[in-house]
């Protein structure tokens, strides 16, 4: 670039000068901008960076400027971005198990752009952390683009959906078939995301791994399942499902040690209704998806808790035990 376009660059120039090289521990004085502007190709009066600058404050830039031994020093004051949101949205994206290493790296690498150079240094020593479960689908920011814009555009959509085998090979489900659903909804739940959406043809809400998605086309026809959706709450779902693996709905009624409150609470949230049994325990009554995820929750609860009712999830429960005596027991 021409050093003539370069000068009528300057403010942008000094603005990307003081966001990498200053922070609230770092300043830099107006002899290290002339020099930073310089290779970039830009020579520059002080009294023009003055005014620049004074352009940037009024744009809504925070530039403070300290006098030190005769010398003043500028940084940026108030960013968009605290360090401390930054290292949180480093660390979503580390635990983001949709993500690929590939993607989260991407990510990672232009949250560090919202922050200095010496912010960044610490940003990046946040990403060493032990080695996490990530998914191999590449796709999935297309996956949720195609998602995103299919619900903006109120149209179905098609894919085709997958599981593991043993050699760690991709199986296509329904032999390959293509799934037809009507998308309303996307949720992070258990480190994953999933597709909610409404099935016509069984009539009935699903979920669907984004990760494990394929081909995703968008429909001609127009989404189905809107009566079901307007007065669906996307919290109580996925409260209800555990691991969001689904089953037959039922109200469930634990009894729990007082010392389970906590547990409760974190799981079904503060609505749950607690009822005082005596004074060491009490009872819950939440609605849930029964299914083999959910009794393991309650077995690793230990003897703080035991389902009661009703009859038809006791039994369930005590046929679950049973299996897993035999289980165990067998050489």
């Amino acid at each position: 670039m021409a050093e003539g376009n370069n000068q009528k660059l300057k403010i942008l120039y000094l603005l990307k000068i003081l966001m990498e090289k200053t922070d609230e521990t770092h300043s830099i004085t107006m002899t290290e901008i002339l020099s930073s502007l310089k290779l970039y190709g830009i020579t520059a009066e002080r009294k023009s960076i003055y005014s620049d600058m004074e352009n940037l404050r009024t744009f809504g830039i925070d530039i403070i400027g300290e006098k030190e031994n005769k010398t003043y020093y500028y940084h940026i004051g108030n960013r968009q971005f605290e360090l401390a949101e930054l290292k949180l949205l480093v660390d979503s994206v580390q635990a983001a198990k949709f993500l690929t290493a590939k993607k989260s790296r991407e990510l990672i690498k232009k949250i560090e752009g919202l922050a200095s150079k010496y912010e960044a240094s610490k940003l990046q020593r946040q990403v060493y952390t032990a080695e996490r479960i990530k998914t191999a689908n590449e796709n999935i920011y297309y996956n949720v683009d195609q998602i995103h814009m299919a619900i903006g555009s109120n149209v179905q959509i098609t894919f085709q959906y997958f599981n593991w085998d043993v050699n760690k090979r991709q199986v296509l489900r329904k032999d390959g078939a293509l799934y037809r659903v009507s998308p309303w909804a996307l949720s992070w739940d258990d480190e994953n995301y999933y597709l909610v959406a409404f099935d016509s043809e069984e009539d009935k809400i699903k979920h669907f791994r984004v990760d494990k998605m394929l081909h995703i086309e968008l429909a001609k026809e127009h989404r189905e399942g809107d009566e079901r959706f307007r007065q669906f709450d996307m919290g109580a779902y996925a409260r209800k499902m555990f691991g969001m693996f689904d089953g037959e709905e039922e109200m469930v009624k634990i009894l729990c040690r007082n010392y389970l409150a906590g547990v409760m609470i974190d799981r079904f949230g503060k609505d749950v209704t607690m009822v005082k049994r005596d004074e060491d325990s009490f009872y819950v009554n939440v609605k849930v998806a029964v299914s083999g995820q959910f009794l393991a929750w309650v077995i690793a609860l230990g003897e703080g808790a035991k389902i009661v009712g009703p009859e038809s999830v006791v039994h369930r429960m005590k046929k679950e035990i049973e299996r897993l005596a035999r289980q165990y027991s067998e050489e």
